[in-house]
């Protein structure tokens, strides 16, 4: 499909680089407004759940609350209720909203 427009492109006469530039344009546009900002915020996400620590209030991405109560290579194991822990992947782990954050410092 690329090479059909930049065919197109570079056939119509004075026009070719004028279509190239757009093409380009697009490209970058679509790069800053949608790949750049998810790879920082995979990072941040990253980040986060390296720095997790016992006792640390978390959230699943499936929406259950808990304490982390040992953390091994890929998992970590919460405590969701006195004597109730679950085993989910490091990648289960969701950051916090502004107000989880509020409540964990209080």
């Amino acid at each position: 499909m690329l090479n059909t427009i930049l065919l197109q492109a570079g056939s119509a006469s004075g026009q070719g680089w004028s279509s190239m530039i757009m093409i380009i344009a697009i490209i970058a546009i679509f790069y800053f407004f949608m790949i750049a900002p998810q790879q920082k915020k995979q990072k941040k996400i990253n980040a986060f759940r390296d720095s997790l620590k016992n006792g640390d209030k978390v959230v699943t991405i499936g929406g259950i609350y808990g304490r982390v109560r040992e953390i091994k290579d890929n998992t970590i194991i919460l405590e969701v209720a006195d004597g109730v822990r679950i085993k989910f992947d490091k990648s289960a782990i969701s950051m916090p909203d502004a107000s989880e954050v509020q409540t964990k410092n209080n």
